[in-house]
């Protein structure tokens, strides 16, 4: 077994930039109203924190852990919550952040569930989306960046549990 080494993809001035952008756009798509964000536990933790301070409307948060159970090759597609929202969300304005989008498997279970909830709306924003691995068209409305397949790291998304706190977006490659 080789060592991993990580390669840049994007770089964290072009992330900053980035969130800035969609921090702007969100405060604007949602001027006049309050928003909840719910967080998708872990990996998405790293970028909904940077993503809210740059939001100018007022802003709740909250957090969901999932997982898709079946084989490590595929989703089962029965989503399992091991970390429920703490707060109700009827009626009010719902965004969703995600670290990566890949399949949209677990986003489309986990979207209507929440849908049942009452929320008045119910938004998608991702840092890193894979259009090449998609299998379930799921709508996300704020994208960061698409990516392309390969395995990246860092602002959130691990190795192993390693390199979420890289401030860039890299590549992790075997050695």
């Amino acid at each position: 077994m080789g060592e991993t080494v990580i390669r840049e993809l994007i770089s964290e001035e072009k992330v900053c930039n980035r969130i800035n952008e969609l921090g702007a756009k969100i405060s604007k798509d949602y001027e006049g109203k309050e928003l909840h964000i719910i967080t998708i536990l872990k990996g998405g933790v790293f970028f909904a924190c940077e993503l809210a301070k740059r939001i100018s409307i007022p802003v709740s948060i909250d957090f969901m852990q999932v997982s898709s159970y079946g084989d490590s090759r595929e989703s089962s597609g029965i989503v399992k919550i091991s970390k429920d929202l703490d707060e109700p969300i009827e009626g009010k304005e719902v965004l969703i952040v995600e670290d990566i989008i890949d399949s949209g498997k677990t986003l489309s279970h986990l979207k209507p569930m929440l849908l049942s909830r009452k929320p008045a709306s119910l938004r998608l924003c991702t840092l890193l989306n894979k259009p090449e691995r998609r299998e379930v068209n799921v709508p996300v409305e704020y994208i960061g960046f698409d990516v392309p397949d390969e395995f990246v790291v860092g602002y959130g998304l691990d190795f192993a549990q390693k390199y979420r706190n890289l401030p860039f977006i890299g590549v992790a490659e075997e050695q």
